[in-house]
């Protein structure tokens, strides 16, 4: 079977659950320690052997395209200054992948924005990757659906275990286990409530397609605020091929969520040689002179 290239990021969204933070800047540049969340993104994407990434955007989301391209007048000063790392750092932005870049227009939910990647992905299988999801570096996740995908020929959601009071916030598939963490979805709904919920099997962030799902997509009714839901079309496609899901734990991080993004700078900073160190001392005194107040 033909290696998927293409990788489709979804970074339209108007981020309102980090409001006021994102008034004025996208969720998806909201650093994690020194890099933009949509950094981790694209660079896991490269990980994984894939180069061709398609950034979906929208309106205020012009600092993402700025990110990833040459800035000739700061690549001078660090030049001059003798900063060749950091230069060597800014340069690798604009070389790790060929990225490309497409409007959504309006924002109908991430289906709509999944389907204006019609044209650029043709007729191949392709990975969608959101852009306020970040995995750890260590993380082989997406590695490891594109394997699923490679050995069945059909789509592959990455799936996790998450308590009834948090299912009603994603997408929850009923699923029936296959071999190891891969499973047959056979059922899957939007944001059901905790009592109605198949299983507490939640869809994150990583998605691998079959091209079908841009015909499935066109046929979605709207939902609520006229939105076209991803997870509406994924239930459009079992009924035509099979669907496998992907079963993992850790190494996710949700960066539009407060609490997950102050987590996911805490724990891949400590991950790290240069900041790991100190910064895991700093947090044990911190720890002590809490506990002794």
């Amino acid at each position: 079977m033909k290696l998927i290239r293409k990788a489709v990021i979804p970074a339209a969204g108007l981020g309102t659950r980090f409001l006021p933070a994102t008034k004025a800047q996208p969720k998806e540049m909201l650093p994690v320690v020194d890099k933009p969340a949509i950094q981790w993104v694209v660079e896991e994407a490269v990980r994984s052997g894939i180069r061709d990434i398609l950034i979906i955007t929208g309106r205020g989301k012009r600092s993402i395209e700025d990110h990833f391209d040459r800035t000739f007048e700061l690549e001078y000063y660090l030049e001059q200054g003798g900063k060749d790392d950091q230069l060597k750092e800014i340069q690798a932005l604009a070389e790790m992948a060929d990225i490309h870049y497409v409007r959504q227009g309006e924002p109908r939910g991430l289906g709509h924005a999944v389907g204006v990647a019609r044209q650029h992905v043709g007729g191949e299988s392709f990975v969608v990757m959101l852009g306020d999801d970040i995995m750890s570096e260590d993380s082989t996740v997406l590695h490891d659906m594109l394997q699923a995908h490679q050995r069945f020929g059909r789509s592959v959601v990455a799936l996790k275990e998450v308590s009834p009071a948090e299912i009603s916030s994603y997408g929850c598939a009923r699923a029936d286990v296959v071999d190891g963490p891969i499973v047959r979805v056979e059922e899957i709904v939007e944001k059901p409530s905790p009592e109605e919920a198949p299983s507490n099997l939640a869809v994150m962030g990583r998605y691998v397609f079959t091209p079908e799902i841009f015909d499935v997509l066109d046929r979605v009714e709207p939902g609520k605020g006229g939105e076209i839901q991803l997870t509406d079309a994924i239930g459009l496609l079992l009924e035509e091929q099979e669907v496998y899901g992907y079963c993992f734990q850790e190494g996710r991080y949700d960066i539009g969520n407060k609490l997950d993004y102050l987590r996911a700078t805490v724990e891949l900073a400590l991950q790290r040689d240069d900041l790991g160190p100190p910064f895991a001392a700093f947090l044990r005194d911190l720890v002590e002179r809490r506990v002794g107040e």
